[in-house]
């Protein structure tokens, strides 16, 4: 619930009232990191540098990276799919359907590990059905839920190791803010962001880790 002039800035590109959640997982189904209360018109990329400059913000593993989707750039530790190349899962089901290039390949590839955080969010919004709908309280206590929802999930893949909830069939397209790591690490290594070069550094690397996967596949 939001009011006045904060309106419009919580308005999403589907016209409704809502906040923007940044989520980064592992492949145990388990959070590492939440960031909620955003704006719903803000934008991903935003969501990603404060969530990395926040005191006690998003760490990335030395050595390691992130998978992020298209609505984040491609950059430094955090490896994004090729845009305006096939990358959903059903877009390569069936036959005849065959990755064609290295391009192709690799956003197939990514899409299989990073549907992990779809299905993490199927199994939150299956747990807290309170996320299906709309409650009545003020923003604040909204955002929080957020956190207090995330935390209580962790618990129980900790403690209780079980996929009894059922899974919703979740669309990607919706669930923009996520990112998820190729594996853990307790060594962190800071993000020094730069402009054009770490981009150009960046697809570098990505085309670098395709062209491998097609030779391999070839």
């Amino acid at each position: 619930m939001v009011r006045g002039r904060d309106v419009s800035s919580y308005r999403d590109r589907h016209g409704n009232i809502s906040q923007n959640v940044l989520a980064a997982c592992n492949f145990d189904l388990e959070f590492m990191y939440v960031l909620s209360g955003w704006e719903g018109s803000a934008h991903d990329s935003k969501l990603l540098n404060d969530a990395l400059t926040r005191r006690n913000g998003l760490k990335v593993p030395q050595g390691k990276y992130f998978l992020v989707d298209c609505g984040f750039p491609n950059r430094r530790k955090f490896l994004a799919p090729y845009r305006g190349v096939r990358y959903h899962l059903q877009d390569f089901a069936g036959h005849g359907n065959d990755p064609e290039n290295e391009k192709e390949l690799f956003n197939l590839r990514h899409a299989s590990l990073r549907n992990v955080i779809e299905r993490i969010f199927g199994v939150f919004k299956s747990q807290f059905t309170i996320f299906k709908s709309a409650p009545p309280f003020p923003f604040k206590a909204q955002a929080e839920l957020v956190l207090a929802c995330a935390a209580l999930h962790n618990f129980l893949r900790k403690e209780c190791r079980s996929d009894e909830f059922p899974v919703e069939p979740t669309d990607e397209s919706s669930s923009s803010s996520s990112v998820l790591p190729n594996h853990e690490d307790n060594n962190y290594e800071p993000i020094v962001q730069t402009q054009e070069q770490e981009r150009e550094d960046a697809n570098l690397w990505r085309t670098s880790i395709s062209s491998d996967m097609w030779r391999n596949a070839t």
